[in-house]
């Protein structure tokens, strides 16, 4: 119970990073002395110290560092990146006992800083809070292991089903409380997608004006290279990446990516993800890209804003496939928050 006691805590710390860290996981890292807290730190942006190099900075006493137990969420790192190795800051500061929630999947490190540290001679434990931690870092890990990004589709419906008025005419839903919510995530997702039809209909900016936070990188399917060039998708205000099926270029922070007509798109567009070490792809396309993800499989969560009171009528009815596990209902005043896992 005391070893799940400080990992809790580490996990907490981890939190702090959400939105900074990507495509690095969320760490934190607790330094425990006699059953006192004697130092503690997170990962707190991409490129910067490691939660272990923060939380040894901040123990006054170094001395008491070889009689401590230190908590750490994620397999301290084993290679040389943006920082030095992790592992080999935790032995060169005379740890002798480590406690970790998860092992690394990343394939510059998987077991390689757990072994660094018993080779050092030091005592590790691995496996504490062991769910938790995947869950908070479910983007971390599924990129690894699948191979492409954690994908959160996102749409908005009217209470008789419809996200669009007749020929895709567009249409609020939502409330003021449910565009908030959904600007937040866009700040906590490394990429946001769109298809052509939402992009020439809505004229969406894709960026966070309604949170504070950074803008995601947009990405949206364009395959025949229809969209006109006064879309606010063009506008550089954030790096925007075009698939399509006929160039290959950058203009300023616009990269136009050409894949294979003859090879599966989304695949495509996944791997593409993957070289760029995207971690998270947030989905506010219609219901024609939605539908298509879902068929593919190529979901993890889907969040739905339901009106309590719109109807439409007739329209552009909501994707229709979604096979999920329904995970809870939220009440968000003029909405009805839905939340599924695959």
């Amino acid at each position: 119970m005391t070893d799940e006691l400080y990992m809790r805590r580490a996990l907490e710390l981890a939190r702090l990073g959400s939105s900074y860290t990507s495509p690095n996981p969320m760490v934190g890292c607790v330094v425990v002395h006699q059953g006192r807290i004697i130092g503690e730190g997170w990962h707190k942006q991409y490129g910067g110290p490691h939660a272990e190099v923060n939380a040894i900075a901040a123990v006054e006493d170094k001395s008491l560092l070889p009689e401590s137990r230190v908590y750490v969420t994620l397999e301290p790192c084993s290679h040389y990146g943006k920082t030095p190795p992790c592992a080999d800051l935790l032995i060169n500061s005379g740890v002798k006992d480590v406690v970790i929630c998860n092992t690394d999947p990343n394939p510059l490190v998987v077991g390689r800083g757990i072994k660094k540290l018993l080779d050092a001679g030091a005592q590790v434990k691995v496996g504490v809070l062991e769910d938790e931690g995947l869950g908070l870092n479910k983007r971390f890990f599924t990129f690894h292991s699948q191979k492409r990004p954690f994908i959160l589709l996102k749409w908005a419906e009217t209470a008789d089903g419809f996200v669009a008025g007749p020929n895709y005419a567009p249409l609020q839903i939502s409330g003021r409380l449910a565009q908030r919510l959904a600007h937040k995530w866009r700040t906590e997702e490394q990429a946001i997608l769109v298809g052509t039809r939402t992009a020439l209909h809505d004229n969406p900016r894709l960026n966070t004006r309604y949170w504070l936070g950074k803008n995601p990188l947009r990405l949206v399917i364009d395959k025949q290279l229809q969209l006109p060039a006064h879309l606010h998708l063009f506008d550089q205000s954030q790096p925007t990446v075009v698939y399509n099926y006929s160039k290959q270029e950058e203009q300023e922070n616009i990269y136009f990516v050409k894949l294979n007509e003859q090879e599966p798109l989304l695949e495509q567009i996944m791997q593409d993800l993957h070289q760029r070490n995207v971690l998270s792809v947030l989905v506010e396309g219609g219901p024609v890209l939605l539908e298509s993800l879902l068929l593919a499989g190529l979901w993890d969560e889907a969040i739905i804003f339901r009106s309590k009171v719109k109807m439409l009528g007739s329209g552009i009815k909501a994707p229709a496939m979604l096979h999920g596990q329904l995970q809870n209902i939220d009440d968000l005043e003029a909405d009805w928050l839905h939340h599924y896992c695959r």
